[in-house]
This record gives C-alpha cells, structure tokens and sequence, in this order.
C-alpha cells in the first residue's frame, strides 16, 4: 500500500554519503540552504503578490538539509530566522512556525520513521501546532480574517486536514528532487 511503504532507507544510504564529506564542505551547504531559505520566505514581504507563492518554497532547503544531518538542519532553520531578522523581519513571526516548522520536524521524521504515512502525519502534526499557536496565542491572523483566532475543533481539524495534504505533496515532491540533488553532491 502507498501510504505504507518504507521510504527513509533511500534518505539513510544518501545521509550516509553526506557524512563522508568534511565538515566544512557541510558547514557551507548547511548556510547555503539557509541562505536560500531566507530568501525564499522574504520574497512574501519584497513582491507583494508573487511573493506569496514564492515563500512556501522556503520549506525545501530546510527539508532538505535536516533530511541530510538533523543537527546541519537545526543550525540551518536557526540561521533562516537570524537572516530574516535582517532581511524582513515581518517574515519572521511566520518562518519559525510554518514553513521552517514544517521542513525541520519532516527532516526528521525521515531520520526517525520509515513509513510514509508516520512521516507525513509528524509533519502535519507539527505544522498544525505551528499554526494552532499563531492563530490563539499570538492571535495573528495567519490565514485571513474569515479563520477565527478563537480555538475551535472544526477549525483545528481542518487545518489538521490541510496540513496532512501539503505535508504529503512536500514530501513526495522532495523524495523526486532529492534523488537528483543526491546525484549531483556525490559527484
């Protein structure tokens, strides 16, 4: 069944080879993904409206460095946030519980799962925490003024939904384009 295929033994032989590299050719993929990062999540604040469909992509070189070495990915979503705390610190109240949030804990759940379904539900899992703490802690309105900032079930299990969703394309959507990326770093 498709939801419950094993799909970190590819991300382990790849993590594998990344860890054969010095750590300081780890050190600068780690701060060049975090530097894209950055300027992935700030375009939501340069381009009005482009910006918005921009920043989502924010998540991937996160992802992709946790999926790499879990503390590189950690290092990597700390540095997105003090880059954005020059770049565009508007941004900064979203990274940290969204797309950041996202990228790291689905890193991880690479590392600490094999099934595809355990994976994609830590994701969500954590996105919707993410978003949960936005809307009723902070009370920023993340997602527009019809979502109330008022903790309700219905709202909480619908972004729950949602966030399974995106977190299941993100992940298929890296498995494809870690492939590729794996076979450019072990030249």
């Amino acid at each position: 069944m498709y939801f419950l295929m094993t799909i970190s033994e590819n991300v382990k032989s790849i993590h594998a080879d990344f860890k054969k590299n010095s750590k300081t050719k780890r050190l600068v993929f780690s701060a060049l993904f975090a530097c894209i990062a950055a300027v992935l999540q700030a375009a939501g604040g340069f381009l009005p409206v482009l910006g918005y469909f921009i920043s989502p992509f924010a998540t991937a070189p996160i992802l992709f460095c946790s999926m790499l070495s879990l503390p590189l990915g950690v290092m990597a979503y700390f540095l997105t946030n003090l880059l954005l705390l020059i770049l565009q610190p508007s941004e900064l109240i979203v990274f940290p519980f969204t797309t950041g949030l996202l990228g790291l804990s689905t890193g991880a759940a690479f590392y600490f799962f094999k099934k595809r379904i355990s994976i994609i539900v830590t994701g969500a899992a954590f996105l919707t925490i993410g978003i949960i703490i936005l809307l009723n802690v902070f009370k920023f309105p993340l997602l527009g003024p019809t979502i109330s900032t008022s903790f309700t079930f219905l709202t909480t299990g619908s972004i729950f939904l949602f966030t399974c969703i995106y977190s299941w394309i993100w992940i298929d959507i890296v498995l494809i384009i870690f492939k590729r990326l794996n076979k450019a770093l072990t030249r």
